[in-house]
């Protein structure tokens, strides 16, 4: 043991603290491929990046919106990695990402479930003779559409209709009101007068739906082809000073925003 004297003496060598560890190169790819595997596993099972290309769910989701969805709160019963995040059956109201033919994701709002009757008056949906409550639907100007408004009895005209979901929509309208198979839901867009969705194609099967938004993790400024005055921030600024358009290329506003 060193003596008050002996550490107090000048002669005697500093010594230096322990640098930093430099992790080996063993090290470091065992740390690379750790991180690589959960990214994978997060991205395979639980999350996944979504770009918004259309206007169809304004004013809810913008062109140009980026979502993380969770790929988990829907999957079938069974699965080992259910318990990482709670599971729970499609529900009304509910924003879905599902598998279509084109594109191959889509996202809608679930507004019919199976065994409803539905029925759409001037834009208002009714659910089992019940007006719905949709604080989120918005109405921009456009033509009138038979297939828009409501389940038309007439003879397929419309060639954004498919032929097919006609056919079935005769058979399924009682009076006006359109009954959900079993197993299959109804989905719509919150932009009603702009949307694609189950009034042209028809039911999405639930086996179609794979996952929920969560938020949205960034936004970039991108036209829209429906422009709603009041929706400032769903078109590109003009004439600007170059470090405004550098800082307002993106909803900075947007970002982090929880998707309901």
């Amino acid at each position: 043991m060193s003596t008050a004297a002996e550490l107090n003496d000048p002669s005697r060598p500093a010594v230096s603290p322990p640098g930093p560890h430099l992790p080996t190169l063993p090290e470091a790819l065992a740390s690379l491929v750790r991180t690589v595997v959960v990214a994978l596993f997060v991205l395979t099972f639980v999350m996944q990046p979504l770009l918004i290309p259309s206007e169809s769910m304004e004013r809810t989701l913008l062109v140009g919106d980026f979502l993380l969805f969770n790929k988990q709160v829907y999957a079938p019963a069974g699965r080992l990695s259910r318990w990482i995040m709670p599971y729970r059956n499609v529900e009304r109201g509910d924003i879905v990402v599902f598998h279509h033919p084109e594109p191959p994701l889509m996202v809608k709002r679930v507004i019919g479930l199976p065994g409803d009757r539905l029925r759409i008056e001037n834009g208002r949906v009714f659910v089992n003779g019940v007006a719905l409550a949709e604080p989120y639907a918005v109405f921009e100007p456009a033509p009138a559409n038979p297939f828009r408004d409501s389940f038309p009895a007439q003879v397929y005209t419309d060639p954004d209709v498919d032929p097919d979901w006609w056919s079935q929509m005769q058979n399924l309208t009682r009076n006006g009101e359109l009954i959900v198979p079993v197993g299959e839901y109804f989905m719509l867009g919150d932009n009603r007068n702009h949307s694609n969705d189950s009034r042209f194609w028809g039911f999405v099967p639930r086996q179609a739906v794979v996952a929920r938004p969560l938020v949205i993790y960034f936004s970039l400024r991108r036209l829209s082809t429906t422009d709603m005055p009041e929706a400032a921030d769903d078109r590109l600024g003009h004439g600007r000073e170059l470090t405004s358009r550098l800082t307002e290329f993106a909803r900075w506003n947007r970002i982090f925003r929880v998707v309901r």
